[in-house]
């Protein structure tokens, strides 16, 4: 019989408990990256709303760029990085891009300028030397009102004056530029006014327009009647008073300048407008003289040199500057293939007044009786003539005089410009003079003289021996002859060369008139030549005033401490 196998006895197993379900579906491990998500997620959000605006600046050149590092700076502030260098479509320049921060967003407008810092030197003046060492950057000049802009032309030059600079800007017509330049001072009353800020040539090449700001407050002493002239070098003059030198600083003349005053007894008028424009004149003297606006048109044609006489030398009338000569040219004429020099030259009636229109308030002649006037004045004789002005430099002027001896002749007056009649100089007829008696002792017959004396000597040789009483007869009447008419004549001739000589020893003498403005004119020269001593001893002693001018101490004055206690020393 089968036996049923045998089953152990198991202990108890307990029985598994069923866990409720958990309600929490997020583990804490979870976290952590949540959390950086948001984080990464704000700082992205954060990082699009703080992202400022991205402009394109045109540079002709990218020379001390650099993407990623060049950096743009307001008032030594970052305010930008540039983030790319490209060429430009026409490959005339290059495109920079420049990330800007948020808060130059309302200044990017019309009339915000950039340019590159780097070591210049310019108007006397040194700046960027600290990017010798820091590297380039880009300036910003912000406006402050205007139209959104994100494109923009950078400038080559850095601007001389900023926006925020107190003052106005004017313009100035001149016929060149001179040894001016970007930053060249302007000068008021010797005080540093201002400075030049740009300049172009005009389309017609003919001129020079330059912009000038004057700072504040001086530009409230510029009007409609202010003259601006060139300051630049120094300026000499030698006339009866002695030697002058008027000069605005050394600055000035080493780099040059501009200076501006108004006319004493012009009109009191309020400051000019902004970009006013102005006439620069050459110096001081041209400028505050009063101008001509009544101008007649003239011209003179000369058979004689020139040599002496320029553009600018004037027309008097017996001592009376009543023009100006304009121009000089040579003229062809083909028919008797003849040259002559044609001057032509502008007068100022406005400086020759009718006698009747000074006393009675009446209006100045009409320009047919200023034609009328002028004609019956060459019909009596008036011509023009060239004269030396200075015997050291040769500089020649035109002179109006009556010559009552001179050849007829009439007014020629076409296209409204008139033809005076010209009349040799003084100096062209003494060469003609000095010329013909040249000629007339060369054509003197010498040889025929000496030969018939030759044959005098022999034929009285011939007949000395036969003729000798008969000879000294002669020879005694001759010197009886000679005795009664010459001797009076060489007496008187004497006479007259005595007082030549008296003449010439009086004006000569030490206390003469002419030897007193001789010692003048010397002692004008020593003091003169003083003068620039003492400039080169003070630039050797403080060779910043090249740069500075000289120092001013507290109440305005220059201060010269320095240099009395060097020559007591």
């Amino acid at each position: 019989m089968a036996q049923t196998p045998h089953t152990p006895e198991l202990p108890d197993v307990p029985e598994a408990a069923v866990a409720p379900k958990s309600t929490r579906t997020l583990q804490i491990v979870w976290l952590i990256p949540i959390v950086a998500v948001l984080v990464g997620g704000w700082l992205a959000i954060k990082a699009i709303l703080d992202k400022g605006p991205e402009i394109s600046i045109t540079f002709v050149t990218a020379e001390g760029l650099e993407a990623g590092k060049t950096k743009i700076k307001y008032k030594d502030v970052e305010v930008g990085l540039v983030s790319s260098i490209a060429f430009s479509p026409d490959l005339k320049g290059v495109v920079v891009k420049v990330e800007m921060a948020k808060q130059a967003a309302p200044y990017l407008v019309e009339g915000t300028r950039f340019w590159v810092v780097r070591p210049r030197i310019s108007g006397g003046t040194v700046t960027g030397l600290g990017t010798l060492l820091s590297g380039s950057y880009i300036g910003v000049d912000v406006s402050k009102s205007g139209k959104a802009r994100h494109e923009y032309v950078g400038l080559e030059v850095p601007p001389v004056i900023s926006t925020e600079t107190p003052g106005r800007e004017f313009v100035l017509k001149a016929r060149n530029i001179g040894s001016l330049d970007v930053g060249s001072p302007i000068y008021f009353r010797r005080l540093q006014a201002g400075q030049v800020s740009g300049y172009e040539l005009d389309k017609d090449g003919k001129g020079v327009t330059m912009r000038v700001f004057v700072n504040s407050p001086y530009d409230k002493f510029v009007t409609d009647n202010t003259r601006f002239w060139q300051a630049s070098g120094i300026d000499m003059t030698l006339d009866a008073n002695g030697v002058k030198i008027d000069t605005q600083s050394v600055v000035a003349i080493l780099i040059g300048g501009l200076a501006f005053e108004t006319p004493v007894g012009a009109a009191e008028l309020p400051p000019a407008e902004a970009n006013v424009k102005f006439d620069l004149f050459a110096n001081r003297a041209a400028a505050l003289k009063n101008p001509d606006t009544d101008i007649i048109k003239s011209v003179m044609i000369f058979d004689e040199s020139v040599r002496g006489l320029t553009p600018g030398a004037p027309v008097d009338f017996r001592g009376i500057e009543i023009g100006a000569v304009t121009a000089i040219r040579v003229e062809l004429e083909p028919a008797s293939r003849h040259v002559v020099i044609l001057v032509e030259a502008e007068l100022y009636p406005l400086r020759m007044r009718a006698k009747s229109t000074m006393n009675a308030g009446q209006p100045n002649l009409s320009a047919a009786q200023r034609r009328d006037f002028i004609g019956g004045m060459v019909e009596k004789g008036m011509r023009a003539q060239l004269r030396v002005g200075n015997l050291l430099t040769g500089q020649m002027f035109i002179a109006l005089d009556f010559f009552p001896g001179a050849p007829k002749a009439q007014l020629a007056a076409y296209d409204g410009v008139m033809e005076l009649p010209t009349i040799k100089g003084s100096l062209a007829e003494l060469q003609a003079t000095i010329a013909s008696i040249a000629t007339k002792v060369k054509n003197f017959p010498l040889d025929e003289i000496g030969i018939d004396f030759r044959k005098t000597l022999q034929t009285a040789d011939k007949t000395m021996d036969t003729d000798l009483k008969q000879t000294l007869q002669a020879a005694t009447r001759m010197m009886q002859r000679i005795d009664a008419e010459l001797t009076p004549e060489a007496r008187d001739a004497l006479v007259d060369a005595r007082k030549a000589i008296a003449q010439v020893d009086n004006v000569l003498k030490p206390e003469s008139p002419l030897s007193q403005d001789t010692r003048e004119a010397m002692r004008e020269i020593a003091r003169a030549a003083a003068a620039f001593r003492v400039i080169a001893d003070y630039l050797e002693r403080h060779p910043e005033a090249l740069v500075t001018g000289k120092k001013l101490d507290g109440s305005g004055n220059k201060d010269d401490s320095s240099d009395k206690k060097e020559g007591t020393k």
